[in-house]
């Protein structure tokens, strides 16, 4: 069946220090609907990969 003995599962993992994660905030609310209006109003980007349907649809 293989992969390794079922001894040594998670070994790597029990062996990782533990790191705290930082607590990130998110930017205020205005600050992220100005620069979406910034993006999508004066720039004329919208949001996903350049040749999706919904890029298509605002760009024609």
């Amino acid at each position: 069946m293989g992969h390794g003995s079922l001894q040594k599962a998670g070994k790597v993992r029990k062996q990782t220090p533990k790191v705290q994660g930082k607590e990130r905030v998110s930017p205020i609310p205005r600050l992220g609907h100005r620069n979406n209006y910034i993006r999508r109003v004066i720039k004329g980007k919208f949001p996903g990969q350049p040749t999706s349907m919904g890029s298509r649809r605002h760009n024609m």
